[in-house]
């Protein structure tokens, strides 16, 4: 397939979970999908491990909405730059619901064949997410980054 098959691919997938259609992302999946993502003790293998836990997103974010901010390709890999922005209405690693509205980002690379995605890596900018929660401290300016 063209590389803008493939990024169109990652967009239908983005513009799926958006939606959350559950079965509009998993016809976007190859069956032996594998996705690497932080946090998780190895990657996930197949479409249950991935919908449970982009699912546990979705509970903990009902909200949550995911825009490309920028997309490329290159054969079968296509990286993209994402936007993350949701409120936290469920628990969240644990955390109860704090109401906060958060914004977030992701470099995703994923390896399209044959019109599916096959794998996906995943960098999750969760030290931000975390912050925003109220779980890690924000980060201290310096009296010199500060406007006199």
């Amino acid at each position: 397939m063209s590389a803008e098959n493939n990024e169109a691919i990652i967009r239908r997938w983005i513009e799926a979970y958006n939606d959350r259609d559950r079965q509009a992302e998993a016809d976007l999946l190859a069956p032996e999908y594998v996705a690497h993502v932080p946090g998780a003790p190895g990657p996930l293998v197949g479409l249950e491990a991935w919908t449970q836990f982009s699912g546990s997103f979705a509970e903990a974010f009902p909200d949550l909405r995911l825009t490309v901010e920028d997309i490329f390709s290159a054969g079968e890999m296509v990286a993209a730059r994402v936007a993350f922005h949701g409120t936290h209405r469920g628990e969240f690693q644990g955390m109860p619901p704090t109401g906060k509205d958060v914004a977030f980002s992701s470099i995703e690379i994923n390896r399209v064949a044959d019109g599916k995605v096959e794998e996906h890596w995943v960098e999750l900018d969760l030290l931000a997410l975390m912050q925003q929660l109220g779980a890690l401290p924000e980060p201290e300016q310096s009296e010199e980054a500060s406007p006199t």
